[in-house]
């Protein structure tokens, strides 16, 4: 099977490939090679049976960079679609350099704001607020990596303060982990028919804005260690049962 794995940024997606094995799946690309620039200016990188997509920051370009690279797809297609990166960890289940496994891909705050607090999209009749990814996977991902398996939700704004994180935790309170992306990526798997999945590797704690307690390095180092470990895994999912 073929996996699409978006990632936001450049070293994110070094991180996934460095930890995939195999060669570039492709004659006109070998290992090594430069990426491929799609319609759009994305790139997208070939590593066995696996493209990797540099998509931008935040749902709405994760979603256009993903739906072009769908739309794009090579012969045969893809049969699956993971969100992969960086992110931020609910203490204490998610601590820095640690991995979480999406059971739930999240849109926590597409709705609207009300006197009695925060209505999600879905109970606003406008679309669906949550995305699941197939639990088999999941599970088998999150055994493999040795990472929590929760949900993941996906913001717009980074949250930055105790106020914040905690409004988070009593609508979610079992949230591993906070990123941009992966309810982007998985509207526009959606939109193809495809089963998503989403892997975070985290960086930070989510709560106050201290960027001297961020690990970047070590969370893209887990980033690459998890893909060594779950490449396998996607290779040989049959699909959705």
């Amino acid at each position: 099977m073929r996996a699409l794995i978006v990632t936001a940024v450049a070293a994110e997606a070094d991180s996934v490939v460095g930890g995939l094995p195999g060669p570039a799946p492709h004659p006109d690309h070998t290992p090594g090679s430069e990426p491929r620039t799609l319609p759009g200016g994305y790139l997208i990188h070939h590593r066995g049976a696996f493209d990797i997509l540099v998509a931008g920051v935040g749902p709405a370009a994760a979603a256009a960079g993903t739906a072009t690279a769908l739309a794009l797809a090579p012969d045969g297609g893809y049969g699956l679609v993971v969100s992969a990166g960086i992110g931020g960890g609910f203490a204490p289940a998610a601590p820095l350099g640690s991995l979480v496994v999406a059971d739930a891909i999240v849109a926590a705050d597409l709705g609207a704001e009300t006197p009695q607090g925060f209505l999600p999209v879905a109970e606003l009749g406008f679309g669906r607020s949550v995305h699941l990814p197939p639990a088999e996977l999941a599970v088998r991902a999150a055994e493999a990596t040795g990472a929590l398996l929760a949900p993941v939700l996906t913001v717009s704004t980074v949250t930055g303060t105790a106020d914040r994180a905690a409004a988070l935790v009593a609508r979610h309170p079992l949230a591993g982990a906070e990123a941009m992306e992966g309810f982007g990526v998985a509207e526009a798997a959606a939109a193809h028919g495809l089963p998503v999945l989403e892997v975070r590797a985290v960086s930070n704690a989510v709560g106050p804005r201290d960027r001297a307690a961020w690990r970047i390095g070590d969370a893209l180092a887990a980033l690459a260690d998890g893909f060594r470990a779950l490449g396998p895994v996607l290779a040989s999912w049959g699909g959705p049962s």
